[in-house]
């Protein structure tokens, strides 16, 4: 992928949030964080709050994952996206915390 077809704000290697089911257990992405703060960005599975669970990984192997997330790369920082299940549509809303 070019850079001018990257679809995230922040880029392919920036380091980005997710879990320890993600990466070893193969655990959908069902949940994407995009901070308010540093634009960063979080793929979780809504499985763990434990933050012993917690990998950061980069950009581009989180859409590596999951290429269903580029639909969602368009998410304004300080909103979330979340669905039920992968193929399932994602719901945005603004957070009130991130």
């Amino acid at each position: 992928m070019t850079p001018s077809e990257w679809p995230f704000d922040q880029g392919e290697n920036v380091s980005a949030i997710t879990t320890r089911q993600v990466i070893d257990e193969k655990l959908p992405v069902l949940m994407a964080i995009h901070y308010s703060d540093d634009h960063s960005w979080a793929f979780l599975c809504n499985t763990t709050g434990d933050h012993a669970d917690g990998r950061v990984i980069s950009m581009g192997s989180a859409l590596t994952l999951d290429t269903t997330l580029e639909s969602i790369a368009d998410l304004p920082p300080g909103w979330i996206a979340e669905r039920d299940s992968v193929g399932g549509e994602w719901r945005r809303y603004k957070s009130a915390d991130h």
